[in-house]
């Protein structure tokens, strides 16, 4: 996936961050691996180009990139955290042999959803979102 840095810059701004070469090397990692990396594989990632990046500095810039909704947050059945960086509405498919994650979308599905869970009228909770993570195995594994 080719992402221009311009991009990320205006993704950055659009959010109210200051753009910075650290925030612009995480983000652009979260979106050339885009396989839901951990914070190890960024760091991984980033250190070819970006040696003197500080193991504290991606940790804190990813948990602003969360909260600034850039980047979701994703735990695997291993309880590893992952990120992604699609922020359009999806499902997850989780092999749970190789703990690889692949996005799952499926308008049908959250049509199904939606419909079950207004007609359940869930006494004393709001439903804000919902993703579903399909856990099983990948043929390729």
């Amino acid at each position: 996936m080719k992402i221009e840095i311009s991009d990320i810059g205006m993704r950055l701004r659009e959010k109210g961050l200051k753009i910075t070469p650290q925030r612009i090397a995480i983000l652009e990692a979260i979106y050339v691996l885009n396989n839901h990396p951990t914070a190890e594989n960024i760091i991984d990632f980033i250190r070819k180009n970006h040696p003197n990046i500080a193991t504290g500095t991606v940790y804190k810039v990813l948990d602003t990139l969360v909260k600034k909704k850039l980047v979701k947050k994703v735990t695997t059945e291993r309880d590893v955290m992952r990120y992604d960086g699609v922020m359009e509405h999806h499902h997850h498919l989780y092999c749970v042999e190789c703990d690889l994650i692949e996005d799952y979308v499926d308008e049908e599905l959250n049509v199904l959803l939606n419909k079950y869970f207004k007609d359940k009228k869930l006494k004393g909770f709001q439903i804000k979102d919902f993703v579903l993570q399909i856990n099983g195995t990948f043929d390729k594994c």
